[in-house]
């Protein structure tokens, strides 16, 4: 349907205002809007007079709220804050409903609206519609998707009212945010007011688990799973969490117990690929690198289709176990077989991968191939992290010439990067380049450049 028929159609429905009951006629064009904004027939930049032109008759906020939702929802948020704003001009009554849809589409990126948010948020305030739990839970995730954890703070503070929804939206933002022991605090006072977390609130807390390595707080939220939620092992998301807690506190064998109670649950049904996913990346963080190998091929039996992340973390593992051959095989069949694009992360295993079993002149040649296919640019197509390898190798071998070549591409990405220069200082501590130790030393402290001082944090006590 090309664009003019959609404006042709809006058109007609607007003359026929005139001989028919304007709430069905009205009814009727929300609904087509609705549909066209879902199969993409809705043009991004079709004219507002045209959108808007069989709505200005209507007296009832009905398909106003449903226009702004639909297109909030299927991706146009700039024209919804369009129909926001012309509602408002003809002076229609703004409900929570029209408030909410507009705050979701202010917070989208592509319409970087912050200040119509905060408008919304004067207006409830002044009008009394911060008694909506509704309108308070969409303020705070207004205010946490634009990255002002403060101002939804202080809307969780304002609104008279508080359930699960709010205080899990407030809790995304911290999460979002990386403040986790913000997050929580304020996990801690859901039972202080009389909330039960939901499975939204526990996937949220066993990200900080994983991050924090609270292993006894993840193990607690495990049992409350067990209890309180129905189904948690067909629900391939928090099954996912769950490994992912357990992998990131190093107990494998409760990865191993979570991912097989899908099998008991779900009897012949398939597991999601997010699922396999998180245990490849439990196992491999783990130092089990046969064991993810060995998953992968279990996976591809049972008839998953590997992605570009779970390629990322079977590369890996080659890489860590000197399986050079699987390595290279599994490249190939990603673009062969899956059809899927190789990107640097990638690459920059492959060259790991060689680095690591000596092959030093394999993955210089490795790295040509790639920057010719790439017009001459394979600096773009690979990691810092594929240039330290290199530059690791250069090392062990003595060979300074490559070396160089790789800090070289490496401080193109990355200029001030500590692990480059420190390696760099080995290569020449090892060849005996004595002069050149001396000015690179001299440089990095010019610059600022220090290496990173290693820490560990233990869980004591219950």
């Amino acid at each position: 349907m090309p664009r003019i028929s959609v404006q042709y159609l809006l058109s007609s429905l607007s003359g026929l205002l005139d001989q028919y009951s304007s709430s069905k006629i009205l009814g009727v064009s929300s609904a087509l809007l609705a549909q066209l904004t879902k199969i993409g027939f809705l043009h991004k930049n079709l004219p507002v007079s045209h959108l808007y032109s069989v709505f200005f008759a209507a007296g009832d906020v009905t398909p106003w709220n449903a226009l702004i939702a639909a297109l909030s929802r299927q991706g146009f948020p700039v024209i919804a804050i369009q129909a926001f704003s012309v509602m408002h001009r003809i002076a229609l009554p703004l409900e929570s409903y029209s408030l909410c849809s507009s705050l979701s589409a202010a917070s989208s990126p592509q319409a970087n609206a912050l200040n119509l948010g905060k408008q919304i948020h004067a207006y409830a305030l002044k009008s009394g519609e911060m008694s909506s739990i509704f309108l308070g839970g969409a303020l705070i995730d207004f205010y946490s998707r634009t990255d002002d954890i403060q101002g939804a703070h202080q809307v969780f503070d304002e609104i008279p009212v508080r359930n699960t929804v709010c205080l899990n939206a407030l809790l995304n933002g911290y999460v979002e945010k990386k403040l986790w022991m913000e997050g929580l605090s304020l996990f801690r006072i859901f039972y202080s007011l009389r909330l039960d977390p939901d499975d939204r609130t526990i996937s949220a807390v066993l990200r900080i688990c994983a991050e924090m390595s609270f292993s006894r707080l993840g193990m607690q939220c495990h049992a409350h799973l067990v209890r309180r939620i129905s189904g948690v092992e067909k629900d391939v998301f928090l099954l996912s969490s769950l490994v992912e807690m357990y992998g990131k506190c190093g107990l494998v064998g409760k990865v191993h117990f979570v991912f097989r109670m899908f099998d008991h649950a779900a009897g012949e049904g398939r597991r999601d690929v997010v699922l396999w996913t998180s245990l490849l990346n439990a196992y491999g963080r783990n130092g089990l690198f046969d064991e993810v190998i060995s998953t992968f091929e279990e996976m591809l039996v049972e008839g998953t289709e590997p992605d570009e992340i779970v390629m990322l973390a079977v590369l890996s593992a080659c890489a860590r176990s000197g399986n050079v051959m699987k390595g290279l095989l599994y490249l190939e069949s990603m673009v062969k077989e899956y059809k899927l694009a190789p990107r640097h992360e990638h690459y920059s295993c492959v060259v790991d991968l060689l680095c690591r079993a000596g092959e030093l002149g394999k993955a210089w040649e490795f790295v040509d191939e790639i920057a010719s296919e790439d017009s001459g640019n394979g600096g773009i197509m690979f990691a810092v992290s594929a240039w330290g390898a290199i530059l690791s190798a250069c090392r062990d071998s003595g060979n300074v010439k490559i070396g160089k070549l790789a800090f070289q591409r490496a401080i193109q990405l990355d200029q001030d990067n500590v692990g480059m220069h420190v390696e760099l200082s080995n290569l020449y501590a090892r060849v005996g380049m004595w002069d050149e130790l001396a000015e690179l030393r001299n440089f990095m402290v010019d610059k600022g450049i220090k290496k990173d001082i290693g820490f560990s944090r233990l869980e004591i006590g219950n």
